[in-house]
């Protein structure tokens, strides 16, 4: 079913604009603003370290798991339909996380959540690719990322502030009378679409090996159990076998014959990791070490995307001369050099001399990098394979900032210091170091292996992108069949 399409200026392609934006904005916002919320959980549930990375870890291992099958079932089945069917369980989990009385309830709350999330993301920006005249796509995803941008800008900022006057029940109740909204928007007004070419059989298992192996990694990784580790090894490598075999894989192996895709998810992994890393602990030593509100430990992130939002394009727009190579070895230097000044941040922290120095240079690494990575990964493949390459590149960030939120405390010895901000503040430092370390690593990796000629015309469609969501994952081609 292929939809008339219709110019972004008529009514009908404003209403899908706000369709897609409030809906993606509802999941990126959700991640930010549970960052900003975990200490008052902690205290609330009665909780410790490793109950806060469940509930960061639930929502992002179901999200990474099937995020891809997500985008297969909307492509076969229908993407408004596959996308409401996100929408509303989205409201539905969400009221299950504001209900829990207990971290147990919270965390199987935040694993259905994130399934809802895998069903909601990948269909909003496909739809847009659907719906919305060839001509004005360009305009409509440069409008669909900046005001996304705002709003992950400044989501954390009002998120902070309802738990300073509200709660934090409240930061997951704000998103059921924001879902019904988009829902009734995109039944009312949104056409429905599928891809005529999509395959007949969906890989159901790779979707449900690929959930084992990265469920008994990340509990191997929060609680030492060496067996779980191997386990989901083992599993990784049976997932690579069935893809292999697989006439309709999640991830086509092929894509992995081109050098410059094997790098630059190479770099994903390693930069995302630091990057899950240095979100996750950032509001909490903020909040437990220097005594900053959740609404002011939500403020002081926002030079990040603020940066983003001005010199994203800008970067991509010199990748796309020069090539990427040089910023993305460039940017991880600069973050790291960004995330080794975090280590300042002590008891009673002062902001512009301790917290905004590191914040800034860490948000100008990211904004130099991001782009031209995304680009890399398009520049890789052909034209048809972009919307399965970026996607693949988006689930490789969302899995590498699993792993790194699993393990990083445990090897930072953060583990049962959610009491002690003495003990807190000294794992920070450790865990700042390797995440420093992971960039450095990144940037080398691109120096060394990274060779990719100036491909205009695919770097082009990345240029529309300010990839303003880009602490959360890259953003997704304007063209997505499976992701």
């Amino acid at each position: 079913m292929v939809p008339q399409t219709v110019a972004l200026k008529s009514a009908a392609g404003r209403w899908i604009l706000l369709a897609t934006i409030l809906g993606s904005s509802m999941a990126s916002l959700d991640a930010t603003v549970v960052s900003v919320a975990l200490p008052r959980i902690g205290e609330s549930l009665h909780t410790d370290v490793a109950g806060l990375q469940w509930t960061v870890n639930g929502y992002t291992l179901t999200l990474a798991s099937f995020i891809l099958l997500g985008g297969s079932l909307g492509d076969r089945l229908g993407r408004r339909r596959v996308f409401v069917w996100g929408i509303i369980g989205f409201a539905i989990t969400s009221l299950l996380c504001a209900a829990a009385v207990n971290i147990e309830m919270l965390v199987a709350a935040r694993l259905l959540q994130g399934v809802a999330g895998a069903l909601l993301t990948p269909g909003s920006l496909a739809l847009i690719s659907a719906s919305i005249d060839r001509s004005d796509q360009g305009s409509a995803i440069g409008l669909w990322s900046g005001l996304g941008g705002v709003a992950g800008a400044f989501g954390p900022l009002l998120g902070g502030g309802l738990i300073d006057l509200v709660g934090w029940r409240a930061i997951f109740l704000l998103n059921v009378p924001l879902a019904l909204v988009v829902a009734v928007v995109a039944l009312k007004h949104v056409p429905e679409s599928r891809d005529p070419l999509a395959p007949t059989r969906i890989d159901i298992p790779g979707a449900l090996i690929v959930a084992l192996a990265l469920g008994a990694l990340t509990l191997g990784l929060i609680d030492f159990r060496v067996v779980l580790v191997v386990v989901g090894l083992a599993a990784l490598a049976c997932f690579v076998l069935v893809e292999r075999r697989s006439p309709n894989p999640l991830v086509p192996p092929s894509l992995f014959r081109s050098r410059v895709f094997t790098v630059a998810n190479l770099v994903t992994l390693l930069v995302y990791a630091a990057l899950g890393g240095v979100f996750f602990l950032l509001v909490l030593q903020l909040q437990l070490v220097a005594g900053y509100s959740p609404m002011a430990s939500g403020a002081a992130s926002l030079p990040v995307t603020l940066l983003m939002l001005v010199l994203s394009a800008p970067a991509g727009r010199w990748a796309q001369r020069h090539g990427p190579r040089i910023p993305m070895t460039f940017g991880p230097l600069l973050a790291a050099g960004g995330v080794f000044a975090l280590q300042r941040i002590g008891p009673g922290a002062n902001y512009l001399t301790d917290v905004l120095p590191g914040v800034f240079v860490f948000g100008l690494g990211l904004s130099v990098l991001v782009a031209p990575l995304t680009g890399a990964v398009l520049a890789a493949v052909r034209e048809g394979e972009a919307g399965i390459a970026s996607g693949v590149n988006n689930a490789v960030a969302r899995t590498a900032q699993l792993l790194a939120v699993a393990a990083l405390p445990g090897l930072a010895g953060l583990s049962g210091a959610f009491d002690d901000p003495v003990a807190f503040a000294a794992g920070f430092d450790t865990a700042m170091r390797w995440c420093a370390v992971l960039l450095l690593i990144g940037a080398g990796v691109a120096a060394v292996l990274l060779r990719v000629p100036r491909q205009p015309a695919q770097l082009e469609r990345v240029d529309c992108l300010p990839h303003c969501a880009g602490v959360d994952g890259p953003a997704l081609a304007p063209k997505s069949s499976a992701a």
